[in-house]
């Protein structure tokens, strides 16, 4: 964008300079552009690095509440519709700060998601708190593209509620589909693992492979052995006649 810019500019420039009038000698003028009207290289390269780096306004989500809602503290407060306007915008979600609006949202999630809002240690539970924290940084990365802590704690959160799906999904499939749908989430299951084949990999499982099946002839042989002393020693008890058992006896009779 900048350099069609740049070009259309130099391609004015030079028309411009080429239809003025010649300077004795042979030269010929080159006039400022600010005479011709036309603004300068550097001005124009500033607009356009400025206009691209104009942020665009943050869209609030739909589970958003309204502006004018009050707070929790003050809605059961007696005669709160009848007081002024500066007061009930001063008591509303306009000029809370962004804890308490986090916590109004959370509520409304709590409640359209888990069967009992109090309870916030139930699975679905954590997984509405941290749908919640993951929309404020979402908003938050919007209005600061280069916030890389801010963009950590996002992806940190994002992989903490895979794990909390994953252990849902297992657990109780109704109430993981009811999650999902309410939170507006698209569960997609991880990619299975799969690791590019280079020449050091395959000389490094070959030998692998090769180390386990030596180890298994070994292990073979040691088996073999220890069969054939059981079967020696087997042989050995079933003919006592052998020259240790015999008696004294016998022996002399040899002789």
């Amino acid at each position: 964008m900048l350099r069609a810019a740049w070009r259309a500019l130099t391609s004015i420039r030079t028309q411009s300079v080429t239809q003025a009038v010649g300077l004795p000698g042979g030269g010929c003028a080159r006039l400022p552009s600010d005479h011709w009207g036309l603004p300068s290289p550097r001005g124009l390269i500033l607009r356009a690095a400025r206009g691209y780096a104009i942020q665009k306004p943050v869209q609030p989500s739909q589970d958003d509440p309204p502006a004018s809602t009050l707070l929790k503290d003050y809605q059961n407060v007696p005669g709160i519709e009848k007081t002024d306007d500066v007061v009930k915008r001063l008591l509303s979600l306009e000029m809370a700060n962004q804890k308490e609006k986090l916590k109004i949202k959370q509520e409304q999630l709590m409640k359209k998601v888990v069967a009992n809002p109090e309870d916030t240690s139930s699975l679905e539970a954590r997984i509405v708190a941290l749908t919640v924290k993951i929309r404020n940084y979402e908003e938050h990365m919007q209005k600061h593209r280069k916030d890389k802590a801010h963009k950590r704690y996002l992806l940190m959160s994002i992989d903490q509620r895979k794990k909390m799906l994953k252990n849902l999904r297992k657990t109780n499939y109704n109430v993981f589909e009811k999650t999902c749908k309410e939170l507006g989430i698209e569960y997609t299951f991880p990619p299975l693992y799969y690791r590019k084949a280079h020449r050091r990999w395959v000389t490094k499982k070959a030998l692998c492979i090769r180390v386990f099946q030596e180890a298994q002839k070994l292990k073979k042989q040691k088996r073999a052995l220890k069969a054939a002393a059981a079967a020696a020693r087997k042989q050995g008890q079933t003919n006592p006649e052998s020259p240790s058992s015999a008696g004294p006896e016998a022996i002399k009779e040899n002789q």
